[in-house]
């Protein structure tokens, strides 16, 4: 007879409905799958035949073809090993297919019939959602993760049997409906603000930049901090909405990013920070089945690039597009993908290849300074609002200097102003400063006569881009907002277009 088994395949981090199909009738023994499977698909006849042993089921020694439509899409991965197994049972009279009715199924089986998490749980469940699909069965593993969407019964099972059994209504499994999302913080201890010394031009940089989701770049001698500061950014970052929290958990969920034992959704904004060895592809997306890159999975966090410079240059020249359009577009001979990349990129550099540029310690000739800034192009430092120059700690600063303010003060800061920020974009889609665009400049980023005049003068003087102009008013907008002022005013903006004078000092721009 023929059973349908309800299901769920990925399309980059969309999800969509997949009908499998299971006939069983006589013949020669064979076990077919169709429907453009993939070579874990294929392998899933194994998996299954010895699941079902394995858990007390009779596998039929018939003619089985197994169907996974829409056929025309490319099947991946092993999340259908489950459907297909109660296909299996439904369609050789070991379980009544009324009880499927309502359910989508989803999970991949080890050879003793223990159902393993799969990956790209979150966008299945919001599509089920969307289509109102009464209720899912899928791994335990899985369950905290799709529970998270509102109106839909989640079941979660830990193996074949366990599944079985709920679905004959033997030992019914209680569903996770509608669970309660926070915001929360990292658990991993990171450098509070109130432990580093100095830097204080750099750390209000800092939180300009958190609060309005600016690029930053941080320039100065070795041991002055930068990566220290870096990775203290976390601890000053805003709080996620739960809109932005199903965004990233999306991305990663589909990535296979999301660490083990880590239920639900994320509730901390990611940052990721990749060695400089690596490739375009890691940085953007790629492979055979065009998944995410680095730049996606740090969509809405930061994104942290130490040593700039040491990065290939055909990898930092992928990055302008993500930055001036918050996606990126992966296309492959096999598949074509588009993953959202709204990040915000924090690089860190050295003024020269020894460090000391400017100090009698520094034995860099002219030409080799030229080189190594040389591998930062200007269209890329043109997409960096912040720049920041940092100088060495004095010992006096380490040993006898006051304790900053600890990072919890600036993050109320922050929050302060991304919520000013919230309730001032209406559209949906736009959550900080730096996401405005043309018409969003026009109507929120006036300025007053004293603050049109210095950037009169800059423009000029400083020969700025048209990008860059409209960086520097995206950016004393934001120190508008963290001083609490509606309007944009004249020292507002004086020290928005201080933040853009290094690229002169370096590259000579």
């Amino acid at each position: 007879m023929l059973a349908k088994v309800n299901s769920y395949g990925i399309l980059g981090i969309t999800g969509y409905p997949v009908t499998v199909e299971v006939d069983v009738a006589n013949g020669l023994p064979m076990f077919d799958i169709v429907g453009l499977p993939d070579a874990s698909v294929k392998e899933s006849r194994e998996r299954v035949r010895s699941a079902l042993r394995n858990g007390g089921f009779e596998m039929p020694n018939l003619r089985i073809t197994v169907n996974l439509a829409p056929a025309d899409i490319k099947k991946e991965g092993a999340l259908y090993d489950l459907p297909i197994a109660l296909g299996l049972l439904v369609a050789s009279g070991q379980l009544d297919a009324d009880a499927l009715l309502g359910y989508t199924v989803i999970g991949e089986l080890s050879l003793d019939g223990t159902v393993r998490r799969i990956h790209g749980v979150l966008p299945m469940a919001i599509d089920a959602r969307q289509r109102n699909v009464p209720a899912m069965l899928v791994p335990m593993e899985n369950a905290e993760e799709a529970a998270y969407i509102q109106g839909i019964g989640v079941y979660g099972a830990e193996s074949l049997s366990q599944a079985v059994g709920h679905l004959r209504g033997e030992a019914p499994i209680a569903p996770l409906i509608g669970r309660e999302w926070r915001p929360g913080r990292e658990d991993a201890p990171v450098p509070d603000f109130a432990d580093i010394r100095g830097q204080e031009g750099a750390k209000r940089a800092m939180e300009i930049a958190a609060a309005g989701g600016h690029n930053l770049l941080l320039i100065g001698p070795p041991g002055s901090g930068k990566t220290m500061l870096a990775r203290s950014l976390v601890g000053i970052l805003p709080d996620l909405s739960f809109e932005e929290a199903l965004e990233i958990t999306k991305i990663h969920s589909v990535s296979g990013a999301l660490k083990n034992g880590q239920g639900g959704i994320l509730s901390i904004r990611p940052f990721r920070a990749p060695h400089h060895s690596a490739s375009t592809a890691a940085l953007t997306g790629g492979g055979t089945r065009a998944k995410p890159g680095e730049v996606s999975l740090s969509h809405l966090g930061v994104l942290f690039l130490d040593e700039l410079p040491e990065f290939r240059r055909d990898a930092l020249e992928a990055l302008r597009q993500p930055l001036e359009d918050g996606s990126v577009t992966v296309s492959r001979v096999t598949a074509s993908m588009t993953y959202p990349a709204d990040f915000m990129l924090v690089a860190a550099m050295n003024p020269c290849p020894c460090g000391h540029y400017g100090t009698e310690q520094c034995r860099c000739t002219p030409l080799q300074i030229q080189r190594y800034l040389g591998r930062i192009s200007g269209p890329l430092l043109d997409r960096i609002d912040v720049h920041v120059e940092m100088g060495p700690v004095t010992y006096s600063e380490l040993t006898e200097g006051p304790s900053g303010e600890p990072s919890s003060a600036v993050r109320e800061r922050v929050n302060a102003a991304r919520r000013t920020q919230a309730e001032r974009f209406s559209r949906k889609g736009i959550y900080c400063n730096a996401q405005l665009d043309a018409a969003g400049l026009k109507r929120h980023c006036q300025t007053d006569a004293l603050g049109d005049r210095i950037l009169r003068q800059a423009f000029g003087g400083m020969d700025l881009s048209a990008r860059a102009y409209t960086r520097i008013l995206k950016v004393a907008r934001t120190i508008a907002d963290l001083d609490g002022s509606q309007e944009i005013l004249g020292r507002h903006v004086a020290e928005a277009v201080q933040y853009r004078s290094l690229d002169r000092k370096y590259w000579g721009v």
